[in-house]
């Protein structure tokens, strides 16, 4: 079966009573893994986005609030939980092949009706990584969101001694001794393919993925003649206050849209 096939979609409990959310079982390789779909109950025709959660298992795994809020400013919103996770088959790579997990979910949007063939993604944290990869392997994208994003694989694994130990395990030794499977996962060197504009946000206090990523992601899209819009806080860290959340996600939306109206696609 062809990945990004939609095999199976089932209602699943929603926080917001306009919006409907499913759990939604698609194909991606070998494996069935699941996401979760939110979308407008108002019948019309909307723009997508595919959210990109962050953390590995348990650990960040998506939540119905997040993306019904997405939604609720018009957009139809699909959040894979990668292989391994809720029930998917197979084991969370940790920007391995699970990536395909996250390039595939284009096509899982392009069955979803209703959708009027706008696709922005957001990435955060680890998602950050999955969305430099799907803005690279997918020239449909139209816009990118890298929020408190990891992009660099190696920096990660000098720069988060706690999660040194799953590296390892996942990848295989550390960058030092098996330099060729870290610099696979990492999307820096093939940022020239990217089409779409990217914003990128991060608190410069962020101890979880260090703001020093952001401003090296910005540089090397700026060296490749990128579209780049910034948004980069000076006293928040990995986590924003709620109020502050919230109004970061209705400017991402708002950018999202106008975007759309100056690319004309």
């Amino acid at each position: 079966m062809r990945s990004g096939t939609i095999i199976e979609r089932r209602l699943y409990p929603s926080p917001n009573p306009r919006i409907r959310i499913e759990e939604v079982t698609y194909q991606s390789g070998p494996y069935r893994v699941k996401g979760l779909l939110a979308i407008p109950k108002r019948k019309g025709r909307y723009s997508s986005i595919i959210y990109f959660r962050g953390g590995i298992q348990s650990l960040g795994t998506v939540r119905p609030a997040r993306i019904a809020q997405y939604a609720s400013y018009g957009f139809i919103v699909f959040a894979p939980f990668y292989r391994g996770n809720r029930g998917g088959e197979g084991r969370d790579e940790f920007v391995g092949d699970d990536r395909l997990d996250a390039i595939s979910a284009v096509d899982v949007l392009k069955q979803i009706e209703w959708t009027n063939g706008h696709i922005h993604i957001v990435g955060y944290s680890r998602g950050g990584a999955m969305a430099c990869w799907t803005a690279i392997a997918r020239e449909e994208v139209t816009t990118a969101t890298i929020w408190a994003g990891m992009s660099d694989i190696v920096a990660t694994y000098f720069e988060r001694i706690d999660m040194r130990r799953m590296m390892k395990r996942l990848i295989g030794k550390s960058p030092n001794s098996n330099s060729s499977g870290y610099r696979e996962r990492n999307p820096l060197s093939e940022l020239y393919r990217v089409r779409c504009p990217f914003l990128i946000v991060h608190g410069k206090r962020d101890q979880n993925v260090s703001i020093a990523q952001s401003y090296r992601l910005e540089a090397l899209l700026r060296a490749e003649q990128k579209e780049v819009a910034t948004i980069y806080f000076e006293t928040y860290d990995h986590f924003l206050p709620n109020v502050i959340g919230r109004t970061l996600i209705r400017h991402m939306t708002a950018w999202m849209k106008s975007e759309e109206n100056r690319l004309g696609r």
